[in-house]
C-alpha cells in the first residue's frame, strides 16, 4: 500500500475516533459543571492525535493518555477508546516497556483524577468509575492484539528474507555451474590458441626468423586469459567477493594494449585511498573492456586512461581517437551493458558516448561509501 493511502487511512481512523468520542460526550450524561464547547476539545484532540501513531507511537500514547485524564477531570464519562488505539499502535511498533510504563501511570493517576473532578468523592464510587472508564481487560486486549500483529509481521519478514536468501543461493549455484561450464569450454579453446602460438614462436626462433609482435601478443593474451579463468573459477568456488584483479593491474592492461600496436597512456591524479574489492574489480574491468573495444572496433591509434581518486569516489575515464562520431554512435554491446551493470550495482554513474572531437569516451564514477 502506498504511503499516501496509508496516511489517508490513518487520518480517516483518527477523525472517526474523534467524532465518536465527541458525539458520545455530547449525548451522554451532562457534566456536573458547565464546561462549554472548549471542554470537548480533549476528546477531539485525543482522537485526532491517532493520525501520527505510526510515526510517533510513544508520543501519541502519552498525549492520548493525558487527554483521557483531562476529560475525566472535567467529568465527561467517555470510554478511553483513543488510548486503547494508542496502546495497540505502540505495542505493534515494539514499544512494550514504554506502553506498560505509561499504562501503569494512567491506572495510578485515574482514581486521583476522578476524585479531583466535580463528582461524588466516595472512594468506592471513584474506583468503580475508573474501572468502567479504562477496563484492564480491554487494555490487555489492545496490547495483546498489537503484540500478535507485530509477531506476525516479524515472521512474515523473516519468511520473505528466507525466500530471498534461498533464491540468491540458487542463483549463485547456477552462476557457479555456468562459470564451470564456461571455464571448461573456454579453457580448452584458449589452450589450443596458446599452444599454437607457442609452437609458432618456437619454430620462428628455431629458423632464425623474426617473431611478429602480433604473434607474441597472442601468446601473452592466451597465457593471461588462462590465468584469469583459473583465478575466477577459484574465487567462485571459494565464494569470495574479492576479485583477482584490481586497479594495480591496470598498467598491465596498457602494456598488452601497447604490444597490440595501440599507443596507450595512463594518468593518475589524487591521493590513493584504500578501495573496496568491488570497486577495485569494477575499475579494472571497465578499463579492460574499454581497451578491448578500442582494439576491436574503434580503429584507433591512441588511447588514454585517466584515474582520479577523491575522498568519496574514484573516477575512471578512457578516451580514444577512433572513428566514432556524434552522428554515427556505435550500438551498445554486451561489454557496455556489463560495465553499466557493474557501475549501477555500486551506486555509481557511467557515461559512454562519442566525443565531440572524434573518438569515444567511457567515464565511470564509483562511490566508495556504498561499496564499503
Amino acid at each position: 500500500m502506498s504511503r499516501a493511502r496509508i496516511g489517508a487511512r490513518d487520518w480517516a481512523i483518527a477523525v472517526g475516533v474523534a467524532a465518536t468520542l465527541v458525539a458520545t460526550g455530547l449525548s451522554g450524561q451532562p457534566p456536573p459543571t458547565d464546561i462549554g464547547p472548549l471542554g470537548y476539545v480533549p476528546l477531539a484532540a485525543g482522537g485526532l492525535t491517532l493520525a501520527a501513531r505510526r510515526r510517533m507511537p510513544v508520543a501519541v500514547l502519552v498525549v492520548t493518555g493525558l487527554c483521557t485524564l483531562v476529560h475525566q477531570l472535567l467529568g465527561l464519562d467517555v470510554p478511553a477508546v483513543a488510548y486503547l488505539f494508542a496502546v495497540y499502535a505502540a505495542v505493534r511498533a515494539g514499544h512494550r516497556i514504554a506502553t506498560i510504563a505509561v499504562s501503569v501511570g494512567m491506572l495510578a493517576a485515574l482514581p486521583l483524577v476522578i476524585l479531583a473532578s466535580p463528582q461524588p468523592t466516595e472512594v468506592g464510587e471513584a474506583l468503580l468509575r475508573s474501572r468502567d472508564v479504562l477496563e484492564l481487560a480491554w487494555l490487555i486486549a489492545a496490547g495483546a492484539a498489537g503484540e500478535a500483529l507485530r509477531q506476525a509481521e516479524r515472521r512474515a519478514d523473516e519468511a520473505e528474507r528466507t525466500r530471498e536468501e534461498v533464491a540468491r543461493r540458487r542463483a549463485n549455484e547456477e552462476r557457479l555451474h555456468i562459470a564451470r561450464e564456461l571455464h571448461d569450454s573456454l579453457t580448452h579453446q584458449i589452450s589450443v590458441i596458446k599452444v599454437q602460438a607457442e609452437v609458432a614462436v618456437h619454430l620462428a626462433r628455431k629458423r632464425g626468423e623474426e617473431v611478429p609482435d602480433a604473434l607474441l601478443a597472442i601468446r601473452e593474451a592466451g597465457r593471461e586469459a588462462a590465468r584469469e579463468l583459473r583465478a575466477t573459477l577459484e574465487a567462485l568456488r571459494d565464494d569470495e567477493r574479492s576479485s583477482p584483479h584490481g586497479i594495480d593491474g591496470v598498467p598491465d592492461l596498457l602494456c598488452r594494449a601497447r604490444a597490440a600496436g595501440l599507443r596507450a597512456t595512463l594518468t593518475i591524479e589524487g591521493r590513493r585511498v584504500e578501495l573496496p574489492s568491488t570497486v577495485q574489480s569494477a575499475a579494472y574491468r571497465i578499463v579492460q573492456e574499454a581497451l578491448t573495444n578500442v582494439a576491436r572496433h574503434a580503429a584507433a591509434t591512441t588511447a588514454s586512461v585517466h584515474i582520479e581518486y577523491s575522498a568519496d569516489a574514484v573516477e575512471v575515464r578512457i578516451d580514444d581517437d577512433g572513428k566514432a562520431t556524434v552522428d554515427s554512435a556505435p550500438a551498445a554491446g554486451v561489454g557496455l551493458l556489463g560495465m553499466r551493470e557493474r557501475v549501477t550495482a555500486l551506486g555509481g554513474h557511467l557515461r559512454a558516448e562519442p566525443r565531440a572531437e572524434g573518438g569515444f569516451t567511457v567515464a565511470a564514477r564509483l562511490p566508495l561509501e556504498r561499496a564499503a
